[in-house]
């Protein structure tokens, strides 16, 4: 019990030191509240709330549910709210004691004309201490094009700098060197393990029901943790409190349809999207007997309500469901989907204090069913999470203070077999595995002066392996050394990591800011696989008694600079990475079915770094961005390479966006995008014997040589329809590769037909020009 206090004590006394008011200071007072949409009462996220008169100024943003609070002298001020996309609302205000009040912007969209000036941002992306963050604008993806037509977040984000796609049409991505399984990817608040549609070519995130998008690459705040590279965060819409809505779209693959309204006018709402290919009805509808029967389809719900009890208390029921199937009549099917599930309570305990509690469930799982009728089996996997978070933010005069805690139990059922008939496979069931995932942790974000801010905070996280279950402990060699069988609930093994996270800001003046951050993260989950992105067969393991915590440092330097009233932005920033208790498989290792699959395994180090250059223009007919990242990310492993670095295998030199978005006229919309990357590093074979008349390959280093560079433009034309008071609607064209080239999706190698002793590199190439056409509409 003394230990325990020890530890609480230093947690109290900072508390305290926040919370106070000096006794001898001027008297001071507190403004807060919700700022949302006027015309749907959508929270706004990170909306400029600003004080200002001769008893002094101050400034702050909107935290992820809306809520505000300012502290100032007691006096008269300008109390200003801004957003951008909507129009900006000024009032005065005396503060003469607290005052609530809550704000509603209207959209821009819904003016015949906004201004937009020069107080409407505080240059928050140079004024901020915290680096690597990208937010997504969600009315970019109605322009940008996609593969199939469909808006994306994970393929959008895909050009931002310090982000490598995972393949050709691809939702997989790599973020400043890190592996796929080592980005924490959240749906309001609970975690999708993966996160694609047919393999890829789809991401499970319906744009329609998505309102933001933000994206850690560094510096990442102390309330995040769990994975080494980086956080995408999407939060879904809470629905239209005033008024009944619907929206949607029809395109050739798939169609989608969102309906929102009000359960009780301003105090909830309710929103439910559903997506669906139907892919197989057409394949149902082909003449070739070979293609019919077939399946490949995807769909998706999200759904989520919300009410408002009373100005402190809400309310917030979310969940997702998504389920793929493809499969070949006869041979197999194969089957999976993500479902999460969040209850959320926000509490305003003063002015001051908000605090935000939520219960999450996530559940992913896969089926693949052998339909020959000699190898009849079925194989199933998931991983299940409980989830309970308490966060707080304390707003004080020049701190906001985060403090919480998370608890999660995770359970993996690695692979269960069965089969029937005459299957030449034997029944298999992998025993599951359960842990317990804790953590604690203190952030501030202190402006110091109106030039300098710090971002820094601690995370004391915990890993327990529980039982049920026998654990083997294997040598170097791959063998059982020493064998342990733990009762449910018992310890089996635990992992304890301090994570300290420090981002500064100095700005040069307002329109130019040099930042610096250094952060640490832990990972306890970990994906492993032969594929270059999220597969439906990743299995997933646990940190135990031979896999360690993955940890990474990340130190980061960065230059900000605004232009033209925020027209343009620019920013640089470099960044080094090292990377311990990297895992990696041996050369021929079984993965699939394996249930002494820790053995197949090596440990290793790694290191990352690179250069990121971002210009974005923001206003005027002609917007968009360019990104260009210049990087390389190395491994390590003793029984690899002869111990030495090599590349990774998302390892790619250059990697080059140019996104470009032009309003010809209020009905034309025209946008275009070029993407340019270095190949892959891949691993070649250095010759070859021959073996009873079959050729074998044989192979050295790993990921000595590249594949060719992908390089690719895509267009799409946006028109919208004649606009009436209560229907909207819109045709979207697109061209995916639209110069059809063929870019590298994997190379094999065979004998040439005319001589066996010669051996050719043969190219698969997986799209050409892809058209697309999408009806929306909304109403």
């Amino acid at each position: 019990m003394q230990k325990r206090n020890s530890y609480l004590t230093p947690l109290l006394l900072l508390i305290t030191l926040f919370c106070t008011t000096p006794i001898f200071a001027q008297k001071r007072y507190t403004i807060s509240g919700t700022v949302r949409d006027a015309a749907t009462g959508e929270t706004l996220i990170g909306a400029t709330v600003k004080l200002q008169g001769t008893s002094g100024q101050t400034a702050a943003a909107t935290n992820a549910y809306g809520f505000y609070s300012l502290t100032g002298n007691e006096g008269e001020y300008e109390f200003t709210v801004t957003y951008t996309g909507y129009t900006t609302t000024t009032q005065k205000v005396t503060l003469d004691k607290s005052i609530k009040l809550n704000i509603e912007l209207q959209s821009g969209s819904e003016l015949k004309e906004v201004t937009i000036n020069a107080t409407d941002r505080k240059n928050e992306n140079v004024r901020s201490p915290q680096m690597g963050l990208d937010k997504i604008n969600m009315k970019d993806l109605d322009n940008i094009p996609v593969i199939f037509g469909e808006k994306d977040v994970l393929k959008t984000i895909q050009l931002l700098p310090g982000v490598k796609s995972g393949g050709e049409g691809n939702t997989g991505f790599f973020v400043r060197g890190g592996a796929a399984d080592q980005n924490l990817i959240l749906l309001d608040e609970a975690t999708v393990y993966n996160s694609s549609h047919l393999l890829g070519f789809f991401s499970t995130f319906n744009a329609d029901a998505v309102k933001d998008v933000g994206l850690y690459k560094g510096g990442m705040p102390a309330q995040y943790g769990g994975r080494l590279s980086s956080v995408l965060d999407v939060k879904m819409q809470d629905g239209n409190n005033k008024e009944f809505g619907a929206e949607g779209g029809i395109g050739l693959i798939a169609s989608r349809l969102k309906v929102e309204g009000p359960i009780v006018k301003n105090k909830g709402s309710f929103m439910i999207s559903a997506r669906r290919t139907y892919i197989d009805f057409l394949l149902k509808a082909s003449p070739d007997s070979a293609t019919r029967g077939n399946t490949l389809n995807f769909y998706d719900i999200n759904a989520k309500v919300n009410y408002k009890f009373d100005d402190k208390n809400t309310l917030f029921v979310s969940g997702y469901f998504g389920q793929d199937n493809i499969g070949i009549k006869n041979l197999f099917d194969n089957d999976w989907g993500n479902t999460t599930a969040t209850i959320r309570l926000n509490h305003v305990f003063n002015s001051r204090l908000f605090s935000n509690t939520s219960l999450i469930y996530n559940k992913y799982s896969y089926s693949i069913k052998l339909l020959d009728e000699d190898n009849n089996a079925d194989v199933t996997s998931l991983i299940r999470d409980f989830n309970f978070k308490e966060d707080l933010q304390y707003f004080s005069d020049k701190h906001t203070l985060r403090f919480g805690l998370q608890a999660t139990h995770h359970r993996i059922a690695p692979s269960d077999i069965t089969t029937s008939g005459s299957s030449s496979f034997n029944d298999l069931s992998i025993e599951n595995r359960y842990g317990v995932e804790l953590a604690t942790y203190l952030s501030d974000e202190w402006k110091v002066t109106d030039k300098l801010s710090f971002l820094y905070g601690l995370r004391f996280s915990g890993f327990s392996l529980l039982g049920p279950g026998t654990f083997n402990t294997y040598n170097a060699d791959g063998e059982v050394a020493s064998e342990a069988t733990y009762k449910s609930g018992e310890f089996a093994k635990s992992y304890f990591n301090i994570e300290p996270r420090f981002s500064a800001s100095y700005s040069l003046d307002d329109e130019n800011s040099i930042k610096a951050s250094y952060n640490r993260n832990t990972q306890n989950i970990h994906i492993l696989t032969n594929a270059n992105s999220s597969s439906p067969t990743d299995q997933y393991v646990m940190s135990s008694n031979n896999i360690k915590p993955e940890l990474a440092d990340q130190v980061a330097f960065g230059y900000f600079k605004n232009a033209a009233n925020n027209a343009y932005e620019f920013s640089g920033e470099v960044y080094y990475k090292w990377l311990q208790n990297q895992i990696e498989y041996k050369n021929g290792a079984q993965l699939i079915a394996n249930a002494n699959v820790e053995s197949e395994l090596i440990y290793g180090s790694g290191r990352a770094y690179g250069f990121e250059l971002y210009a974005k223009k923001t206003k005027g007919r002609l917007t968009g961005w360019l990104s260009y990242t210049l990087s390389r990310t190395e491994r390590k492993f003793d029984q690899l390479n002869s111990g030495n670095y090599f590349p990774a295998r998302q390892d790619r030199t250059h990697d080059l966006a140019l996104v470009g978005i032009y309003n010809l006229s209020k009905r034309w919309t025209f946008a275009a995008n070029y993407v340019y990357s270095t190949g892959n590093a891949v691993t070649y074979p250095a010759g070859k014997y021959n073996i009873g008349g079959l050729t074998t390959y044989y192979y050295t280093d790993r990921n000595a040589s590249r594949m060719p560079y992908t390089g690719r433009l895509d267009i799409s034309a946006t028109l919208k329809g004649k606009e009436t008071k209560k229907f909207k609607s819109s045709w979207s064209f697109g061209l995916y590769n639209a110069l059809n080239r063929q870019n590298p999706y994997a190379i094999n190698f065979r004998d040439k037909k005319d001589d066996a002793t010669r051996t050719e590199a043969v190219q698969i190439s997986l799209f050409g020009v892809i058209p697309s056409v999408t009806w929306n509409f909304k109403f």
